[in-house]
């Protein structure tokens, strides 16, 4: 064990990965990465990370700001439930921690979204407290080690994970390099070396104790059991104009441009996508026709009845358990007002102002193609 702490340690130091949260010990920054990083790869959060910091640069300001204003700049990043649980771990931490991170798993658990992988991070990567940190590849790593037969997500297969790394975290308790450097190392060897496919056998630092690579059949390990497959929906949703009241039908349907006004409607909390504002629309259901689809939903989230017009674009989206392919119409309301009757909020807004709304992925791609004008040219 200690030759191979040794051989991980010293490949770390030549190679790691620059990380802009690896670089730190800021316990709020790394709070703030280790949310983003749930089920999200790392390039994306990169992306996300920065622009995050210097909107709230620190706990004080992230619990000070409105749910509204953090969901906007999560927005695109998915998961939208993190943003919500993050705001709620911010303000938590100011009411019941006097604004300083909790350094232990046991009180970071206590935090909304806080997990125990999430809780072991942060422990780990800003106060290098001696816990395993195993994602993805730190699994995949010690299963090939290993070549453990079984699927890692086991209880059994769990616990003789934790203790691999908690046996090569003892090891130097009084050398250089802890907790955090250790599970750093671990992180990087399974992204970097010990890949899914096509691994750099040639290249990694404990070849020589790979059980795995010794069988020549590296990528037989970790075992996994077969994914369950994603279902496909089909949603019909609304681009719902309200025309201006002084003018003719006829001119009422000319006068869709950028300024125009559309209803949304925000989704309740604590379900998928929670908060987030949408086109109203729904699920089809079976032998039901698009437009039949399309009506009914509007009718039964936000009140009012509409006639549907003609297809504007088709949309297809994958989520991490399910795809939909979204079918978006015009329409108009046939009369009434709007009300929240399966949302949680409605509102008549101008297509320009649609940007300071928080919207999923699918919804905005309907935004971009109202912006460039695809939906609102105007009929001669």
């Amino acid at each position: 064990m200690k030759r191979l702490r040794r051989a991980l340690l010293r490949w770390h130091a030549r190679v790691q990965r620059d990380v802009p949260w690896r670089q730190t010990r800021d316990p709020y920054r790394i709070l703030v990465a280790e949310y983003m990083s749930q089920q999200t790869q790392l390039a994306r959060v990169r992306a996300y990370y920065e622009r995050f910091l210097r909107r709230f640069p620190d706990v004080w300001t992230l619990a000070r700001a409105s749910l509204d204003q953090v969901r906007k700049a999560w927005e695109g990043l998915g998961y939208y439930a993190r943003a919500r649980y993050l705001h709620e771990a911010a303000r938590q931490i100011v009411r019941e921690h006097g604004g300083r991170i909790p350094d232990d798993p046991a009180r970071l658990s206590a935090l909304p979204g806080c997990g125990p992988y999430t809780a072991a991070a942060i422990a780990s990567l800003a106060f290098d407290r001696p816990v395993p940190v195993l994602d993805g590849n730190v699994r995949r790593v010690i299963c090939r080690i290993l070549a453990l037969g079984e699927d890692p997500r086991r209880r059994a297969i769990e616990w003789e994970l934790r203790a691999f790394v908690a046996a090569l975290m003892a090891m130097g308790k009084n050398s250089k390099g802890g907790a955090r450097a250790i599970n750093q190392a671990l992180m990087d060897l399974g992204a970097l070396i010990c890949r899914p496919r096509a691994p750099h056998c040639e290249r990694c630092c404990w070849r020589f104790a790979c059980r795995a690579w010794q069988l020549a059949s590296p990528t037989a390990f970790p075992v996994k059991s077969a994914a369950p497959r994603r279902p496909h929906y089909e949603i019909a949703v609304g681009v719902i104009w309200r025309p201006p009241p002084a003018l003719s039908s006829r001119s009422r349907r000319m006068q869709r441009d950028f300024e125009s006004e559309v209803l949304i409607a925000q989704r309740r909390e604590g379900g998928l996508l929670g908060g987030l504002w949408e086109f109203p629309g729904g699920k089809r259901e079976p032998g039901e026709s698009l437009r039949r689809c399309c009506a009914r939903e509007i009718e039964e989230e936000v009140g009012l009845r509409v006639r549907v017009g003609r297809k504007l674009l088709t949309i297809r989206h994958a989520y991490s358990h399910f795809r939909i392919t979204m079918h978006v119409f015009e329409c108009w309301p046939l009369g009434g007002s709007p009300r929240a009757l399966g949302c949680q909020k409605v509102r008549w807004v101008r297509c320009s102002h649609l940007s300071r709304y928080p919207f999923p992925a699918a919804n905005r791609r309907i935004i971009e193609a109202l912006r460039e004008g695809d939906l609102c040219a105007k009929r001669r």
